[in-house]
């Protein structure tokens, strides 16, 4: 009996030492570096980086700045989209801008599911909605630029390789159902901790996540306005948003291992010159961020030359430059006197001016005090009373768009981009462009990733040769697709 107790120990300790063997070695086997699974605080961290750097503030607002002449092209990509040669319609354009949205979209279906039910972080409700709320700003940044993309069938590698486009229409309604599921979800009450430190934008405030996913509510019903206006709507969810530049959706770098996208595309590439167009609206209202936002080229002899949109000489060293593309200039995903704006031109619309009035001025404020800016709210007030409010008097639409289409140089390129395409097709032509190539060129669209036009059937018929950009609008614009 001893001599079987003693074989079955024996056995136990090698099976274990075995076991125990395999453990250390498939630990030892693990790459630390790619991990096979991540908790969703990390991956959405890189969501809300990625959606700064690289959408908001990447080529789609790049190219942005120069069709609405924010800036001009002066060099390479940037001039050829400048004089309309091949940059607006090639395929290549904007293919890591669309790589990164798809790639967001990605990861924020794996917290999406993470968090949802059966997920492995169920009843996670609040970085669910942060989850949420980044999906829908990334959805509709794509379907903005592009109108119908991929959607339903995306992002299932291994399993359809190629998705069909939704229409912008439906892609919309998805928007909005995340938003509103968004808002549902930050009013639960969740074990989990805060996102805390892991989120860049907010710190983990749920409250401010809340007023983020109103401001888009009422960005996004404002973009429907031709469609299907409903300007009491958006004034309600503005009024639930942001209520200071303090709790605007921005992300900041702090220079050394984070900088400003605006800051590198110069640094790296030069290919901007200072905006001829945009200097003369500054101008003709004597608005005092003239002498704020430009300044002579590093290169130059010191000399504040004006690059004329659509017409300039391919030069680098002698047009000036942006002068508030400092290194830690912050990227806004929604800023507050963006949320004003909507107001203000809402209210237009409502015939309310007075309101319409207020939010307006409340704008200017804002927009002056933008610390890459540095004007004080006396500052803003003196040349409201003088400059805008005639203005506005004489025709208040057009003040209340020019005066935001000022206020979005240059961070917010893609938003004033979508403005000015919005209410060409409304009709209300308030913003003068002075591209002489605008005539039958203006990029009405972007075109789609070549990832996708080179390996997607579905992508490549909807992309042809590239030149429906200048003649197809998006849905919400009044095209097709």
């Amino acid at each position: 009996m001893r001599k079987v107790l003693y074989i079955f120990s024996v056995t136990v300790l090698a099976l274990s030492l075995w076991s125990c063997s395999e453990s250390i070695m498939d630990e030892v086997n693990k790459d630390i570096n790619n991990p096979s699974d991540m908790t969703s605080d990390l991956i959405i961290t890189d969501a809300m980086t990625t959606s700064a750097f690289n959408v908001a503030g990447g080529d789609f607002a790049f190219y942005a700045s120069i069709y609405i002449e924010h800036n001009a092209g002066t060099w390479g990509q940037f001039y050829n989209a400048d004089i309309r040669s091949s940059q607006p319609s090639s395929s290549t354009t904007y293919n890591n801008t669309w790589n990164s949205i798809y790639g967001n979209l990605y990861s924020l279906k794996i917290v999406r599911e993470k968090c949802s039910e059966g997920g492995s972080e169920e009843g996670n409700y609040h970085t669910l909605a942060v989850a949420q709320i980044l999906t829908a700003y990334n959805l509709a940044a794509i379907t903005d630029a592009m109108g119908d993309v991929p959607w339903t069938q995306a992002l299932q590698p291994g399993v359809i390789f190629t998705p069909v486009l939704d229409s912008q229409e439906d892609i919309y309604n998805v928007i909005f159902d995340l938003l509103d599921d968004a808002i549902v979800n930050l009013g639960k009450t969740t074990i989990f901790p805060s996102l805390g430190g892991q989120d860049l934008i907010y710190g983990g405030n749920t409250d401010l996540w809340m007023k983020f996913a109103y401001g888009l509510k009422a960005r996004y019903t404002m973009r429907l306005s031709l469609k299907a206006p409903a300007y009491a709507d958006v004034i309600s969810f503005a009024n639930q948003s942001f209520i200071s530049a303090g709790e605007q959706a921005q992300f900041n770098y702090n220079g050394n291992t984070s900088q400003s996208p605006y800051y590198c595309i110069f640094q790296d590439r030069d290919y901007y010159g200072a905006s001829l167009s945009l200097h003369n609206k500054l101008d003709g209202r004597n608005d005092p961020r003239d002498t704020i936002f430009f300044m002579a080229h590093p290169d130059s002899d010191g000399t504040l030359a004006f690059a004329p949109n659509g017409t300039a000489t391919q030069v680098q060293g002698f047009y000036g430059i942006s002068a508030i593309s400092t290194i830690t200039a912050p990227t806004f995903l929604m800023s507050y006197h963006e949320v004003e704006f909507l107001k203000a031109e809402a209210y237009v619309r409502s015939g309310n001016l007075a309101l319409a009035d207020t939010a307006l001025r409340k704008g200017v404020i804002a927009a002056f005090q933008k610390e890459n800016i540095g004007l004080t709210a006396s500052d803003a007030l003196s040349y409201f009373n003088t400059e805008v409010r005639p203005r506005f008097t004489a025709n208040p639409l057009s003040e209340v768009m020019n005066q935001k289409y000022l206020a979005f140089y240059e961070e917010e390129a893609i938003e004033a981009y979508n403005d000015y395409r919005r209410l060409r097709a409304m009709g209300n032509n308030v913003i003068q462009l002075d591209n002489p190539l605008n005539s039958n060129r203006f990029p009405l669209r972007f075109s789609y990733g070549s990832s996708d036009v080179t390996t997607n059937a579905n992508v490549r018929n909807a992309y042809g040769d590239g030149m429906y950009v200048y003649t197809e609008q998006v849905w919400w614009a009044g095209g097709t697709r």
